[in-house]
């Protein structure tokens, strides 16, 4: 149901698109282009026909188009994300993995670790973490 009211709005969409662009301005817009003025627009729409169609083609299309937004919003609510834990990023459940990888590579290696001892993020970064060499005074005189 849900893919084919999202191609019913997508040809709805498009549709709405061509009549707004046909529908002639100030500049005549694009319905000037076939013809200019009163070319294939007019021959098509009739004289002062083209505006009173296009703009009720217009009008319908654009009630069409919000009432394909509510039901497609409606059919979209029930369909949430679904997440292995709810406020845990993907960065944190690295982290835990790569803990745990390193606390099986020290339990075969023979290093048996501590019950509530963790990784640090030293130990994960494989070094010491944000620190920088201290600046160097300068003799300059």
């Amino acid at each position: 149901m849900f893919p084919a009211l999202l191609l019913v709005h997508i040809l709805i969409c498009v549709a709405l698109i061509i009549v707004v662009l046909l529908q002639s301005a100030k500049g005549e817009g694009l319905a000037g282009a076939f013809g200019g003025g009163g070319g294939l627009s007019g021959a098509v729409f009739g004289g002062r026909g083209a505006a009173s169609f296009l703009s009720k083609a217009t009008t319908v299309l654009a009630i069409l188009f919000m009432v394909s937004c509510l039901s497609l919003s409606l059919l979209s609510a029930g369909k949430g994300v679904t997440q292995a834990s709810v406020g845990e990023s993907a960065v944190t459940q690295a982290a835990q993995q790569e803990a745990a990888a390193q606390q099986a590579a020290q339990q075969q290696a023979g290093q048996p670790q501590q019950e509530g001892q963790t990784a640090s993020p030293e130990d994960l970064l494989g070094g010491e973490q944000g620190q920088q060499p201290a600046p160097q005074p300068s003799d300059s005189k």
